[in-house]
């Protein structure tokens, strides 16, 4: 076999793998929007749609785990191409992790509108998917771009779903209190907005992975995380 024909074979190998990694990438922002409008609209059809999709991505992230694989056998890649191949592959699961994710949160959409319960605005939970869809989308810029600059941009993005997340956790505690009743609808809830934000980390790490790929660096220091709901305690009115 000829050096062209070799070199030619990676080409195509190394492209297949990013086009997986960005189709994967695409379907996770695509089944946040439509659990997003299904929580906003009450639409259970939608929400079992998001559902079923998710099988489309584990499919996606098995292909690409066996041409990572194949290309690290067979092609033994060396510095960009290697920390290349080896983000895509970490990356892929993270977004495999990410529609498991999306997954949960659809099945709660259908208990929530079942609920008779107050909990409040959703604006919230929703502002909070819109912020990881956004994060999604540029780390998808940055990994075609290589861009570290844009991966770093992310990373910073998850303070604002941290502060939102803490925010809302506060009012699903103060509904909860007001009246029993609320309990299942505020906790289902604030499942699924532990769940944005949990993703929006999961793109954080995406993004760490990036700016290595990029650079051959780690980026300095530890991301400041924002996410205090472990500590928030509120504490019951006394009577009058």
């Amino acid at each position: 076999m000829s050096d062209e024909h070799i070199v030619s074979s990676f080409d195509e190998d190394m492209s297949r793998l990013r086009d997986l990694f960005l189709e994967m990438g695409r379907i996770v922002s695509s089944q946040i929007q439509a659990a997003t409008r299904a929580l906003r609209k009450e639409d259970r059809m939608l929400a079992k749609q998001v559902i079923a999709n998710d099988k489309q991505l584990n499919r996606l992230e098995s292909e690409l785990n066996d041409l990572a694989i194949k290309i690290l056998a067979l092609r033994q890649p060396f510095a960009g191409d290697l920390r290349q191949v080896v983000a895509t592959l970490k990356s892929a699961g993270h977004f495999e992790r990410m529609g498991d994710l999306v997954r949960n949160s659809a099945q709660r959409t259908n208990t929530i509108t079942k609920a008779e319960a107050e909990t409040g605005s959703i604006e919230t939970l929703v502002q909070m998917s819109e912020t990881v869809q956004v994060m999604t989308n540029s780390i998808l810029t940055a990994y075609e771009r290589s861009d570290s600059e844009m991966a770093e941009e992310v990373r910073m993005q998850d303070e604002t779903v941290d502060r939102l997340h803490n925010s809302l956790f506060r009012e699903m505690l103060t509904y909860m209190m007001e009246d029993p009743r609320n309990i299942s609808g505020c906790m289902h809830v604030m499942f699924m907005a532990k769940n944005i934000e949990r993703m929006g980390d999961t793109v954080a790490d995406i993004a760490k992975e990036l700016i290595y790929m990029a650079t051959g660096e780690w980026p300095e220091g530890s991301r400041t995380k924002k996410d205090k709901t472990s500590r928030i305690v509120i504490e019951p009115e006394a009577d009058a």
